[in-house]
């Protein structure tokens, strides 16, 4: 009987129940979209902090550099010889940390001691800026004078020669900037290197600690024309290319990378690190052993994933933060919205079957009955407005994910030593790179977890629920004398 009533009532009310139907929808579909898109703003932003400091990584620790004494100004200085051959070309490279102030490598072992922490890897970050060109010596010449006779009794003229004056020389010099890691050979799965795959050549073996090979980014290599097997030398020693690396992410901040005793001997920098990657056993206790390593070692900052969020800006961070407070705080309001219009057209139409309920009284029907009737029907209604939302909802976030518009994120510095993006390649010395940001450019999409769609079916019948309690309390008030007066 109930299952006849509630289909024959819901077919004669079509418009009534589309209407409520079409509110809960755009609330659901408004409600999934957000959240959807929210997601992969979130995916968008773990995937530029991964490209950065490693997949694996949670916190890095580094120290800051300190400020220069005396006549040091941290500034490169190149020297060249004097030379009377112009056709010699002169080349000097000069090779300085990066990332923060070197660190003891015994430091690692101790990290890797602290409570909470899994692994702990060294790596060394270099800058290397490249100067190469030629003098072109300048030639001296006198200029001579034709002079004219002067006065009476006068010699009748003469010429005269003027100071030498030199003409021509000069110099053009290139100057070529890029970024070293030195990679701990033996733990390459956490490190600079972990944010990279080789797809060209091979990768360091455990075996080549101290070997002078090296593996290029895809992007340096290809702007220099180097391939495997073809040698690149830096400060007068000469690697050979074992591996090209291609980025996780659209911009790699690491052109070449090192064995880590390569690199040490390079920067002049025996037993260093800049950076060391650091692992806990538990994700949920990072700011747990952030702080046990702050205490335990002192002048170091340790930076991690959380930490270097809050300096993501640009588009992404923009649109990340409007998803999750203007977008959110509207969802909420449209759904609120939807909620009482429901509730507000099931009470109306309750209003209108006043003769209706008031006669299945007279007939016999309890008012507990009454009420399941008018429930039934708005959770039928909420149900169909929640499988339009869901489909509405799957739609949109199908449009963001198919056009996948680029948002750009800038990472600046977090503080002391350039914290993970001031690792090994971080933010490095490059023209047209800053030491204290790095963009990059991320696909935005959309995905929408079975979670979402859990909780767009809950809201549907929350709202039906919502809507037939208003609708049910307010016909179980009824009596049968409500339905005689409207006949008359």
């Amino acid at each position: 009987m109930f299952g006849i009533y509630l289909k024959r009532e819901l077919s004669r009310r079509k418009k009534a129940a589309l209407v409520i139907a079409m509110g809960l929808a755009l609330g659901i579909a408004l409600v999934i979209t957000v959240t959807s898109v929210s997601a992969g703003m979130q995916q968008a932003q773990d995937k530029v902090l991964k490209s950065l400091y490693g997949l694996g990584t949670d916190m890095t620790v580094t120290k800051a550099q300190a400020a220069p004494t005396g006549n040091a100004s941290g500034r490169p200085k190149f020297d060249f010889d004097a030379r009377s051959d112009s056709d010699d070309t002169q080349s000097s490279d000069r090779v300085m940390t990066q990332g923060g102030q070197a660190l003891k490598s015994s430091l690692v072992e101790k990290v890797a001691a602290q409570k909470g922490v899994a692994r702990a890897v060294g790596a060394l970050s270099l800058n290397v800026t490249k100067v190469d060109g030629s003098f072109t010596q300048g030639k001296a010449k006198s200029s001579t004078t034709q002079q004219q006779g002067g006065g009476q009794g006068g010699p009748g003229g003469g010429t005269s020669t003027g100071q030498p004056q030199v003409q021509g020389g000069g110099a053009s010099f290139d100057v070529n900037s890029y970024s070293v890691a030195g990679v701990d050979v033996a733990h390459q799965d956490l490190g600079p290197l972990a944010t990279s795959k080789i797809t060209t050549g091979k990768t360091f073996t455990a075996a080549q600690t101290n070997a002078k090979v090296a593996v290029l980014s895809k992007s340096y290599a290809k702007e220099n024309k180097y391939t495997v097997g073809k040698t690149i030398k830096i400060s007068g020693t000469k690697y050979t290319v074992i591996g090209i690396a291609t980025p996780d992410s659209s911009e790699s901040t690491t052109d070449v990378y090192l064995p880590l005793k390569q690199a040490q001997t390079l920067g002049d920098s025996k037993n260093k690190v800049t950076t060391i990657y650091v692992k806990a056993t538990d994700s949920k206790q990072i700011d747990t052993v952030k702080t046990t390593i702050q205490k335990n070692i002192d002048g170091t900052t340790v930076t991690t994933s959380a930490d270097l969020a809050d300096t993501v800006s640009g588009s992404l961070s923009t649109a990340s933060n409007l998803a999750t407070s203007v977008g959110k705080w509207l969802s909420i309001a449209v759904l609120v919205a939807a909620f009482l219009v429901a509730a507000l057209l099931t009470s109306s139409a309750v209003s209108r079957r006043v003769r209706e309920f008031g006669t299945l009284k007279a007939l016999g029907w309890p008012s507990g009955k009454v009420t399941r009737q008018v429930v039934g029907e708005s959770i039928v209604n909420g149900l169909l407005g929640g499988a339009l939302g869901i489909a509405i909802g799957l739609a949109a976030a199908y449009t963001v994910t198919a056009i996948s518009p680029t948002l750009t994120a800038q990472l600046g510095s977090s503080g002391g030593g350039g914290g993970m993006g001031g690792g090994p390649g971080g933010q490095g010395g490059g023209p047209g790179r800053q030491a204290a940001s790095t963009t990059m450019d991320i696909a935005l999409s959309a995905p929408v977890s079975l979670t979402t769609i859990a909780l767009a079916a809950g809201l549907a019948i929350a709202g039906g629920l919502i809507a037939g309690a208003m609708g049910g309390w307010r016909a179980s008030r009824m009596r049968p004398a409500d339905a005689l007066r409207s006949v008359q």
